[in-house]
């Protein structure tokens, strides 16, 4: 795979795209809407618990601590086997690895609904973390194999848009099943077995190779391969053995764990933050994280959308994907800034919906791998970004737990995120993307 010097990405062919559209099957969206549906569910599963908490902390008598224990273990896992997940997908392929772990989380999740203290819920919530790792990385080798280059900051966004839907959709979805229901426990269980029905789906529809799955036609293989998109026969069966780029896999490993830490602490504390500093209802919980990380999985598409016209019209893809982070970092940090300033609850609400939208235009990271790696490199170095973004999930629940014990005030916890999302900028402006694959 060659590289190429980023100064000015050539112009669409009017004339070659008019004949592709009239031609080309769109089976490579269809690829990444399974994709979407799965990262959905996946949220959905891992906000329940956050969702719950406040009920079960009840229930189980669990300490701030406790709960941030708790909360952190999904993480410890998830980190650990990053690595060896990534390796799992450039050697076996992604729609294998997606279906298996996404059949296993599922069968995690549902025994959630059976636990019987904090000690099972921690140790079944290891159980889901593990499984879950290698769901990301997979997304973005389904990026290099599937996709032009100019369609990857789309597909990247399809892929990382349904964390924050499935954020909102849960919320909202978890809080009304344990009202329906009465109980937590069914919850989890009716989230657990639609999670096994996912798996299924992963088996049915994907596919490693364009050229081996059964609805793609010649001509949209023709647009993977012409518009240089990262061959599947290239990524699977040796590719090139050039080595990450050091300087950068640095920068891009701080840069996300930084937007991870602002990311998870609103994912996992967030709904305890709206109980105890706003004074919010379950349901009114439920409602509150539905419209906040809808507003996510809208700054998500609207971010990669955006990314990939600004390109189409010839601007450098580096500096497009840099100069946009930088806007979200920008803004997240002054809107965690002023947030302890608020004293109305739906305005506090209405600000966080503000941050989501713009934190979620970090979802373009997911297309830097496909662009800093070679083809066979790209799950592991996808593997490493996720593995940063989980030591700032495993540590995000565990600080805040400890800040509020020992202060009682989401103020200072605010505080140390707007610290964060400076960390999320100055790692990312340090990306090299002058040159890319």
């Amino acid at each position: 795979m060659q590289t190429h010097l980023e100064a000015r990405e050539p112009p669409p062919n009017p004339a070659l795209d008019h004949t592709l559209a009239q031609r080309a099957s769109s089976v490579r969206w269809r690829i990444f809407g399974v994709v979407f549906l799965i990262t959905l569910i996946n949220l959905v599963d891992r906000i329940s618990l956050s969702i719950a908490m406040p009920t079960i902390a009840r229930e189980f008598a669990l300490s701030p601590s406790m709960q941030g224990l708790i909360l952190s273990s999904f993480f410890w896992s998830y980190a650990l086997l990053q690595i060896p997940g990534g390796w799992l997908i450039d050697r076996f392929g992604p729609r294998r690895v997606v279906a298996g772990a996404t059949l296993l989380w599922g069968v995690f999740q549902t025994l959630l609904g059976v636990a019987s203290g904090g000690l099972s819920l921690l140790l079944l919530r290891v159980g889901l973390g593990g499984a879950e790792a290698p769901l990301f990385p997979a997304g973005s080798k389904l990026n290099a194999l599937w996709l032009s280059r100019h369609e990857r900051a789309r597909g990247a966004v399809l892929m990382d848009a349904g964390s924050p839907l499935g954020a909102a959709i849960g919320g909202l979805a978890i809080s009304n099943l344990i009202l329906a229901f009465g109980s937590w426990r069914m919850a989890f269980i009716v989230a657990g077995l639609t999670t096994i029905a996912c798996g299924w789906l992963a088996w049915h529809y994907l596919r490693d190779n364009p050229a081996r799955h059964p609805g793609v036609n010649a001509a949209e293989l023709e647009h993977i391969c012409e518009s240089g998109a990262s061959l599947a026969s290239a990524a699977l069966q040796g590719g090139t053995g050039a080595k990450l780029p050091l300087r950068s896999t640095l920068a891009m490993c701080v840069g996300r764990m930084s937007w991870a830490m602002i990311f998870f602490g609103l994912l996992t504390w967030g709904p305890s933050y709206l109980t105890q500093a706003r004074g919010l209802s379950l349901q009114q919980i439920g409602t509150s994280t539905f419209f906040i990380f809808l507003c996510g999985a809208l700054g998500s598409l609207a971010g990669g959308f955006l990314c990939d016209a600004l390109c189409h019209r010839g601007w450098p893809r580096g500096k497009v994907v840099k100069g946009m982070i930088v806007v979200s970092g920008l803004t997240t940090l002054a809107v965690l800034a002023a947030l302890p300033e608020i004293s109305s609850a739906l305005e506090a609400v209405a600000v966080l919906c503000v941050a989501a939208f713009f934190l979620m235009w970090g979802s373009l990271y997911w297309s830097l791998p496909s662009l800093l790696a070679p083809p066979r490199r790209v799950g592991l170095l996808g593997a490493l970004m996720n593995c940063a973004g989980s030591v700032g999930g495993i540590s995000i629940p565990l600080i805040t737990g400890f800040v509020l014990q020992r202060t009682g005030s989401f103020d200072v916890v605010l505080h140390f995120y707007s610290a964060c999302a400076l960390v999320y900028i100055i790692g990312s402006v340090a990306i090299d993307l002058r040159r890319t694959f």
